[in-house]
């Protein structure tokens, strides 16, 4: 059965989504079968299609498999805000069966499906679930992106922390680097004897998305 790798970050907008379309581009050039999910995204588009998510969409464009958009993104929601909040004003519930068995018809077709989620790791869902339990549905292993910014050596250490207290399995990390200027190899000094899980990837600063380049930052063989 296929592996499922879900990818979290330190907080919002710390790049997972390039991150994760980098890992992807990656596991296609390794030819592996690669199928992808943003199953719950707010701040999504109004188009003559429907709400449309910018993640997903770049997600759905770099997966090499001709993915039904409703497959790629089933929950969206229009206001940029948590997307439990964004469920709660248009009066949907956010159901992870519908969502796991989306999850199980991509697992037959693919070797890897990779599920990029919400914000940061505890987002809620709705008042009793939160992405926590999203990711024990789906039996997925997780991946942290961490963005090097400011603070990120304390986000990076207490979500680790936190993702193996919840009783998720911790696979890897990715160090994300957000600023041109960034004492990157320093922070890495300091995270990885602190990490128990391995660093898969160094990202580099990009102003603008350059999939090739990012696939060169994963040094793993995905055998």
């Amino acid at each position: 059965m296929a592996q499922t790798w879900f990818i979290t970050g330190t907080d919002t907008e710390i790049g997972k989504t390039w991150c994760s379309a980098a890992l992807i581009t990656k596991l296609q050039q390794q030819n592996k079968r690669v199928a992808v999910m943003k199953p719950i995204a707010s701040g999504c588009d109004v188009t003559e299609d429907g709400l449309r998510n910018e993640d997903a969409l770049l997600l759905q464009a770099t997966c090499h498999l001709d993915l039904p958009y409703d497959w790629v993104n089933p929950y969206r929601f229009e206001p940029p805000i948590a997307p439990h909040l964004a469920a709660k004003q248009v009066s949907i519930q956010i159901e992870l069966d519908k969502v796991v068995h989306i999850h199980q018809q991509l697992q037959e077709q693919v070797d890897i499906v990779i599920v990029e989620g919400v914000g940061g790791w505890r987002v809620p869902i709705d008042d009793k679930t939160s992405l926590v339990d999203l990711v024990k549905a789906l039996q997925a292993q997780v991946i942290l992106v961490v963005g090097l910014r400011l603070g990120c050596i304390n986000h990076a250490l207490l979500t680790a922390e936190v993702i193996q207290h919840d009783g998720c399995q911790l696979k890897a990390w990715i160090a994300n680097t957000l600023s041109a200027d960034y004492d990157v190899e320093t922070t890495l000094e300091t995270l990885q004897p602190r990490i128990a899980s391995p660093l898969l990837g160094i990202m580099p600063f990009q102003s603008e998305l350059n999939l090739d380049q990012m696939a060169q930052g994963f040094t793993t063989n995905f055998d």
